[in-house]
């Protein structure tokens, strides 16, 4: 079997919040990261491991310190502005009230997802043709949402506002997903319909994404690669083959072993 094509390639990427100061802090320390096309990773990490500041890095949200290097399927993308992030990569976050706007109806927050995503096909479509586009795009999720597309996206539970933030983010097919414990201020039946409707979509779009998790739980259940960050590193990177039949005590021994530190974040064991 031939080799599965790099997507993300991450070189020497350190980011570092109040040089020079005496907060300084490295969030991220000299971090590379080859991703296949179509791989379904999922991060874990305590608070303050830089899970999240990998992917606001990813997204262009914080440029990384000089060296750093982000490639998105051949594209060097280091020096672009988070706006031209947006064309290579889509993000769903933990609070859907920062992935949506509230004000807005659920129509024209999927325009501005089709603006963002520079998607010149999608752009220069009708208004009707773009409805249609929605409405194909939401109508998979079973929710109804298809039928609401004047409702204003304030007035939605916390579900569906973000059933429509996955769908904000895929809409312009971006290279990669990331996915920021976009379902860690659910409660855990609406936390489950999320993960499966994320679940549909990423097959249904074939997608490569990174997730970020708290609970071990899910980290070994979904996708199809694991990583643990530590203090800015990643410490444990298991393939689909090391990861089956692992139970949260053997990645609590992983983590143990390759970082060299007693395992003491119970938040994460916690999680559900």
């Amino acid at each position: 079997m031939s080799p599965k094509r790099s997507l993300l390639q991450l070189r020497k990427i350190t980011k570092i919040f109040s040089k020079g100061t005496i907060d300084e802090v490295t969030a991220l320390a000299k971090i590379n990261l080859d991703v296949g096309a179509e791989d379904y990773i999922t991060i874990i990490g305590s608070n303050g491991a830089g899970k999240t500041t990998l992917l606001s890095v990813i997204a262009g949200v914080f440029p990384p310190e000089r060296g750093g290097k982000i490639i998105i399927d051949g594209n060097n993308i280091t020096g672009l502005s988070e706006y031209k992030h947006a064309a290579y990569v889509g993000r769903v976050y933990q609070d859907p009230n920062i992935g949506t706007a509230a004000k807005m109806t659920i129509e024209e927050n999927l325009a501005m997802a089709v603006l963002r995503g520079q998607h010149r096909g999608l752009r220069a479509a009708s208004n009707k043709q773009r409805r249609e586009l929605f409405r194909s795009a939401l109508a998979p999720l079973g929710l109804g949402l298809e039928g609401r597309l004047n409702t204003l996206v304030g007035t939605l539970s916390s579900g569906q506002r973000q059933a429509v933030a996955l769908v904000m983010a895929t809409i312009s097919k971006p290279a990669l997903l990331l996915l920021d414990e976009h379902i860690a201020n659910l409660d855990p039946r609406t936390a489950q319909i999320v993960l499966e409707l994320t679940q549909m979509i990423l097959q249904r779009e074939k997608m490569t994404t990174l997730m970020v998790t708290h609970n071990m739980e899910l980290a070994l259940r979904y996708g199809n690669r694991l990583i643990m960050m530590h203090e800015g590193r990643i410490v444990v990177d298991l393939n689909q083959e090391q990861r089956v039949g692992l139970t949260i005590n053997d990645l609590i021994t992983a983590f143990e072993r390759a970082s060299g530190k007693k395992f003491a974040d119970d938040q994460i064991l916690l999680r559900r």
